[in-house]
């Protein structure tokens, strides 16, 4: 059994390229990993999935309608302590992608809650 060392986010904007990374190369359970284990997801907007399981099961069905994603454009982070409100520029004509993520004991970054618009 082998174990894959992946890169942390370090500061709350590379949590979106992160995720660009890691659904290209179809790692559902890396794209997990950048969720708290109670986190929520709106994927597609209006259906919810709870805690890292859930969401890992809803990328993998992701990926297996889509198999590339673009890095899109960054609006600014608003952050307030161990807090940061992301979010990105659509490049898919979806109603937008909106996260929460907070800084980790160990200074890392994971999201807490995700709005997204795939597959809206």
């Amino acid at each position: 059994m082998s174990v894959t060392t992946r890169e942390k986010a370090t500061s709350p904007e590379d949590l979106a390229r992160l995720w660009v990374e890691r659904a290209n190369a179809g790692d559902a359970e890396g794209l997990a990993e950048l969720y708290e284990p109670d986190a929520v997801m709106a994927f597609p907007i209006g259906r919810l999935h709870k805690g890292r399981k859930a969401i890992q099961a809803a990328f993998e069905e992701m990926l297996k309608h889509f198999s590339h994603f673009e890095q899109e454009e960054p609006l600014p982070t608003l952050c307030s302590g161990d807090l940061a409100l992301t979010s990105t520029v659509p490049a898919d004509d979806s109603r937008g992608r909106y996260q929460v993520a907070r800084r980790q004991p160990d200074g890392t970054w994971l999201r807490v809650l995700h709005s997204s618009g795939y597959f809206a």
